[in-house]
């Protein structure tokens, strides 16, 4: 391996670690929005969103660099490949919170009703679901990666749950539909993070072990994480 080749993944790897992190900080605000219906902490995250669309293009051309300028192999090559992929995963997720963000904004202009339901728990989990899919890439850690992809399911339920419940409240408050499916839809955001999430998980698997997981039955073809 050259050194050029060596110093082009490292500073890919900080790329993408930084690009993972500003999602994060796009999540975790727009998580932020919906429990305070702050409309300023929600247009942050549509206004970060710029940012984070340059990063993803940046990141992209420098993989396209390596592969065209060094043509790595083995390991090498399915880094750059995990990366590409994981690249536009995260920048996925950051236009899913920006949807949060956005109707967050619509539901802040509006009267406040009760439901009977919050999104605490669904919101905690894609967070953790992300944060344990960076933590795998970075550490390289295959039982972690297996944790996300067996979470996606709790989340799924969330998104379910949530549904029934939206579904009862239009029910027993047709007036307010509007204000409900603005509500209902913020559940698909977060369940669609979570599916992201999933996503950078089994590249992570990918990139340790070789094996893609892509439409496979996570019951049949993943080993349960261990505990």
């Amino acid at each position: 391996m050259t050194v050029h080749l060596v110093k082009g993944l490292e500073m890919v790897k900080k790329m993408i670690l930084t690009l993972g992190a500003m999602a994060e900080r796009s999540l975790r605000t727009a998580i932020k929005a919906i429990e305070s219906r702050d409309i300023n902490e929600a247009k942050s995250v549509i206004q970060a969103d710029i940012e984070i669309d340059q990063m993803e293009v940046e990141i992209e051309e420098e993989c396209l660099k390596l592969l065209a300028l060094h043509q790595p192999v083995a390991i090498d090559l399915r880094f750059i490949i995990t990366v590409i992929k994981i690249n536009s995963e995260l920048e996925r997720i950051a236009d899913q919170a920006v949807n949060i963000a956005e109707r967050m904004i619509n539901i802040a202009k509006r009267e406040r009703i009760q439901v009977s339901f919050d999104y605490s728990g669904m919101a905690e989990k894609t967070q953790v679901m992300l944060k344990n899919a960076l933590d795998s890439l970075v550490n390289l850690d295959s039982d972690l990666a297996r944790k996300v992809i067996f979470l996606d399911d709790e989340v799924d339920r969330m998104k379910r749950d949530v549904y029934d419940k939206v579904k009862e409240a239009i029910e027993a408050q047709p007036q307010h539909a509007g204000y409900l499916i603005n509500l209902l839809l913020i559940s698909r955001h977060l369940e669609r993070i979570g599916d992201h999430a999933t996503d950078i998980a089994q590249e992570v698997i990918y990139l340790i072990e070789g094996e893609i997981l892509r439409h496979k039955d996570k019951t049949s073809h993943l080993s349960s994480p261990q505990q």
